[in-house]
């Protein structure tokens, strides 16, 4: 007879190895119909983006001689990095040929002031509509939301007479102090529906604990302020790299932006157009949102996901 000890180790070790029943199986995916459309209207989508950009791309790195002769989407037979240099350093924009790293410097010295600007008072008003008992809160509300779809071209004239009885019309200020006052009321209707969900109780406890208006606002409600703070730098750095009108009209001689300068570098141009030159400094004035979307894209996703853009 044999040892039913020794039985049992093997009776074990194969219930042990026997695989679970599976509940819920996956559901085979087939391709139909409509996911060839969908697929088809993508690719569509991608070409109509990214046909245009090779072009751009390829054009930048040929010489005038390779452009003349017509083959727009053949490779460069010499690769050269002349039409960037031109670009940068020797392009003309008016009376002036310091090229586009002028207009750079100007961008980046509007984009700052007017990032802090916006953001900081933004998200302080919104905090404020959001979580405190303010006095007419609902009127100021419904002004900001008239005031985010105003167009500019309304009001254009009489920022011009504000800002030129201020004492900086013409200059870099004058474009920063334009951005925050004209993205201030979008800006603030986010921030608001943002800390909107932020418990009272919350704000109840620190208030009980000797918390203050700016106490809570800067232990509490800015750390939990990441994700909408990743948004609202995307969209503000975008808007405001990506201006036009808003620079040539309260820029001044010496105080335009970037896309500016690229406009007066293709349509006030003499002589032979320079299709390298004008194509290497569109890439150098597009570059630099590029570079902030691709790096902090992942957070951009995940603030819209979290709720940063609601209502």
């Amino acid at each position: 007879m044999s040892d039913p000890l020794a039985v049992r180790p093997a009776i074990r070790l194969n219930a042990g190895t026997q695989e679970k029943p599976v509940l819920f199986p996956r559901r085979k995916s087939r391709i139909n119909g409509r996911s060839v459309a969908v697929l088809v209207f993508l690719a569509m989508a991608a070409a109509f983006y990214c046909v245009p950009l090779y072009v751009l791309v390829v054009t930048s790195f040929k010489t005038m001689e390779q452009i003349r002769q017509g083959a727009i989407f053949a490779l460069p037979t010499e690769w050269t990095w002349e039409p960037w240099n031109f670009a940068w350093n020797e392009a003309c924009s008016g009376i002036t040929c310091e090229g586009l790293k002028v207009g750079f410097w100007n961008s980046v010295k509007i984009l700052i002031p007017s990032l802090i600007a916006s953001i900081s008072l933004s998200a302080v008003t919104g905090y404020a509509l959001a979580l405190w008992n303010v006095r007419w809160a609902g009127t100021f509300l419904f002004i900001l939301f008239m005031a985010a779809f105003v167009p500019f071209q309304i009001i254009m004239f009489p920022l011009i007479q504000l800002t030129v009885h201020m004492g900086i019309y013409g200059s870099l200020w004058a474009v920063a102090f334009i951005h925050t006052v004209m993205t201030m009321p979008i800006v603030t209707l986010i921030f608001r529906n943002y800390y909107k969900d932020i418990p009272d109780e919350l704000i109840k406890a620190a208030m009980i604990d000797s918390g203050s208006f700016w106490r809570i606002f800067g232990e509490i409600i800015l750390p939990m302020s990441a994700n909408i703070l990743i948004v609202v730098l995307i969209m503000q750095i975008t808007h405001i790299w990506n201006d036009y009108l808003i620079g040539v009209t309260f820029g001044g001689p010496g105080g335009q932006p970037m896309t500016v300068n690229l406009a007066n570098l293709v349509t006030v141009s003499t002589g032979t157009v320079s299709y390298n030159a004008n194509m290497a400094a569109a890439l150098l004035t597009a570059i630099p949102p590029l570079v902030i979307y691709f790096v902090l894209g992942k957070f951009f996703v995940q603030g819209i996901s979290a709720g940063a853009i609601k209502g």
